[in-house]
């Protein structure tokens, strides 16, 4: 017995002492792993990821084993930076987006040549550069182990195939222990995809990031797997669904009225009625919102597609896809969508941008979802006055006016998007034009000549958060124009202003404390155990993501704030209420309609005016401390979240809306 536990420890100590590349590389991409999930989702002791992190090490790991010792740096060094470019590129995507990034992305990753300032600098922080210890490490072991001959003689002893094999084995052990853990629901959300924190909480970053790549290839094979399932899903709901939308008070009211949207980029709520040394952040806003209709709690639901899921989300009352977006993977699928219906309807149908006609495949997109023409940059503005990433907001929408002018009067209805683009992180272009003030000026006794002044606190000044808030002032001012152009040309009498968010501004949670925690007399932040201090905490932070929704008209002030939550999805069908379409396969609601409303976000979270339920940490937050929700109230939520997310995605992987009308149409040709 002696001489085997000495053999074996021999040989352990032999292995060790000719592996330590591998073990380098094991014990420096296994830290790399802990430490994104350290600076993310801060689960800093859980075990199942960190074993799951160790099982895709090791099969990494042990096929370097069939490489010569000599030529195995080259091996490990490559595979190094690939595991450490996952590690930094989902920390830094995790810090500024509050999601882990995906293999989708790479299918627009010509968008970040057109947004490249918008995300170098401004997005890194010293922080990420830890993560490249790992490569330099092997790279600096390696070369000590070179001036010391080590490989030549690891060659006379080192049995790769064994070594390999061997290594194998304990990974396999790993994954073995790994699995006695894992739960069905944690299957369940790996193979879903879409609950992104979930999945590197449980399953470590290396298992999301090879999870997400099988996923990323999904519209090409998804429609050949699941089909019987997709299609009893999307039957039983619609099946449920009436068919015949309630009315009420706002029913046919602007039926055979022309609409023009505004996508306002980035503009988030909580600068609505908002004020700097009493000059409003938003006066045009402030007026349309106090003159119209204001969803005062309105939400964006878009994914990784940012922008483009929300004019999905906006058009078709579907949700975003769990993997990639539906503009880029997704295009070659049948959707039913708003300007489609008001196109049936006679509306000329059209979107304008002061960007590239590519960008984010909308010339193709765009045309799918029933606009006959769109408008876009240099093929039909002059680039006079450039702003950021385009055109600017100001000139872009002086130069539509005569455009809507002259379709005006070629058509009896329109329906036109204006898509913004001035208020586009990163904010800095603004500083060069922008006369708007965030700093703090307040009345103060002078010491000296005992007489009052004002003086001025920095506050927000020089900060990112203080640009955008300029750059919100500036794009307010261009809609404000943009109003007056149109009433200028007789364009509002016959004509409804839609205006809404496409999402927030991605402003780091960092960046809020100062706006709400700044003592302007002491030029400091609030302490947490200051009584004024606000905790800038997850949901905080979430429920300060709403963005604005307003319907505005000239004629008729309805003066009404509707503060029921509410989602882009229930977009299209609280507008066909008003105007007189429905879209049948819509998975909002009319918001005029519905007792409780329940925004569902792509990643499970869910919102309704009572709760902000958090389902990767399985927890939530009481809106009405003094009305508790029940366990069976969370489950109703619950499910209903995850029935909506999978069969928004069934429609969308499968085409089930081009199937479901050509079936429809052979049983019509039949009968």
């Amino acid at each position: 017995m002696k001489k085997a536990i000495d053999q074996f420890i021999l040989n352990m100590t032999t292995y060790m002492r000719t592996s330590v590349l591998f073990f380098t590389f094991v014990i420096t991409s296994l830290i790399n792993g802990w430490l994104v999930r350290f600076f993310t989702v801060k689960n800093y002791f859980a075990i199942k990821p960190i074993l799951a992190d160790l099982v895709i090490i090791l099969i990494i790991g042990a096929l370097g084993y069939f490489i010569k010792p000599k030529k195995q740096f080259r091996y490990y060094f490559i595979f190094s930076i690939i595991l450490t470019a996952i590690c930094l590129i989902n920390s830094i995507y995790y810090t500024n987006y509050l999601s882990f990034t995906s293999f989708s992305l790479l299918a627009t990753s010509l968008q970040l040549v057109d947004v490249a300032d918008a995300v170098i600098g401004e997005v890194f922080e010293f922080k990420d550069l830890i993560y490249i210890y790992g490569p330099i490490t092997l790279f600096m072991v390696n070369n000590s182990l070179k001036k010391k001959k080590y490989f030549d003689y690891v060659s006379t002893i080192e049995k790769g195939k064994v070594r390999a094999l061997n290594t194998l084995v304990v990974a396999l052990i790993t994954l073995g222990f790994f699995m006695s853990m894992v739960t069905g629901v944690d299957l369940s959300r790996l193979g879903k995809q879409w609950n992104r924190e979930f999945v590197v909480m449980q399953f470590g970053i290396y298992v999301y990031q090879l999870n997400d790549a099988i996923a990323s290839i999904q519209p090409q094979i998804s429609p050949l797997f699941g089909y019987d399932n997709a299609a009893k899903l999307f039957r039983e709901f619609y099946d449920e669904k009436p068919k015949e939308a309630p009315t009420n008070d706002y029913t046919n009211i602007f039926k055979g009225k022309n609409v023009i949207l505004i996508h306002a980029e980035s503009i988030q709520s909580f600068l609505i009625n908002k004020s700097f040394n009493d000059i409003p952040a938003t006066p045009n806003l402030n007026k349309l919102a106090n003159e119209g209709i204001y969803f005062s709690n309105f939400y964006s639901q878009e994914s990784v597609g940012t922008s483009s899921d929300s004019e999905f989300t906006i058009n078709t009352s579907l949700m975003p896809a769990s993997s990639g977006t539906v503009f880029v993977s997704y295009w070659d699928r049948q959707y039913v969508a708003t300007p489609q219906l008001l196109k049936e309807k006679g509306y000329y149908t059209f979107t304008m941008h002061g960007n590239k006609a590519a960008f984010w495949n909308r010339n193709i997109m765009h045309p799918l979802l029933g606009f006959e023409k769109y408008y876009a940059y240099n093929e039909a503005y002059e680039l006079d006055e450039m702003l950021g990433l385009g055109l600017s907001d100001k000139s872009f929408f002086k130069q539509s006016v005569p455009i809507i002018k002259d379709i005006s009067e070629n058509y009896k209805n329109f329906i036109g998007t204006l898509i913004m683009l001035s208020n586009h992180t990163p904010f800095t272009d603004i500083e060069a034009i922008s006369d708007y003030e965030v700093d703090y000026k307040y009345e103060k006794i002078n010491e000296i000549t005992g007489e009052k002044e004002i003086v001025s606190a920095p506050y927000l000044e020089g900060t990112k958060i203080g640009s955008y808030i300029k750059s919100v002032n500036y794009a307010d001012a261009a809609i404000g124009e943009f109003i007056n152009g149109l009433d200028a040309s007789g364009l509002l009498d016959n004509t409804v202003i839609v205006i809404y968010g496409d999402h927030d501004a991605k402003i780091k949670r960092s960046e809020f404390n100062r706006y709400y925690n700044y003592d302007p007399y002491t030029d400091n932040i609030l302490t947490k155990d200051d009584e004024n201090y606000q905790d800038i905490n997850f949901y905080t932070y979430e429920l300060n993501r709403k963005v604005p929704f307003i319907i505005w008209t000239k004629n008729k002030k309805f003066k009404t704030e509707v503060t029921k939550v509410m989602g882009m999805y229930d977009v299209g069908p609280t507008l066909g209420n008003m105007f007189g379409f429905n879209n049948p396969y819509a998975l909002g609601h009319d918001i005029f309609s519905i007792n409780e409303n329940v925004v569902v976000f792509p990643d499970g979270n869910w919102l309704t005016n009572k709760m902000y339920y958090n389902n990767q940490k399985e927890e939530g937050l009481l809106l009405q401390p003094d009305e508790p929700v029940s366990r069976d109230y969370i489950d109703k939520y619950n499910d209903y979240a995850t029935r909506i997310i999978d069969l928004s995605d069934a429609i969308i992987v499968h085409d089930l809306i081009r199937k479901t009308q050509e079936s429809e149409s052979v049983l019509k040709q039949a009968k």
